[in-house]
C-alpha cells in the first residue's frame, strides 16, 4: 500500500500570537528579505489576507504579490503588515 502525504502549509499551524512571532523571527534569521516577504505571506494567508488587506488599507492582490517568494515589499508595508497581524520587529545586537 503506497504511503498517502499531503502538502505541508505552516499556515495552518499560525493560529496563536507566538507561533506568528516564532514563525517571522525565524524568517529574519534567515538574512533574506525573500524569505521574510514569503513567512509575511504565510502568516497573512492564515489571517486572511482580506483582513489583513482591510486593516492595513493595502489592496488584497498587492498584498500577494509583494508578499510571495521573492517578493520585496516596502518598509512601511511590512510594518502596516506587522501592525495588523498584532506583532513588532524588534532589533538586537548581532
Amino acid at each position: 500500500m503506497p504511503l498517502e502525504t499531503t502538502t505541508f502549509d505552516a499556515a495552518e499551524y499560525l493560529d496563536t500570537p507566538e507561533a506568528i512571532a516564532a514563525y517571522l523571527a525565524d524568517a529574519v534569521e534567515d538574512n533574506s528579505p525573500g524569505a521574510l516577504a514569503q513567512a509575511l505571506g504565510t502568516v497573512a494567508r492564515a489571517k486572511g489576507m482580506a483582513a489583513i488587506a482591510t486593516e492595513t488599507g493595502l489592496g488584497r492582490e498587492s498584498l500577494y504579490k509583494s508578499l510571495r517568494e521573492g517578493g520585496d515589499p516596502k518598509l512601511s508595508t511590512v510594518s502596516k503588515v506587522l501592525a495588523a497581524m498584532g506583532v513588532r520587529l524588534t532589533v538586537e545586537p548581532a
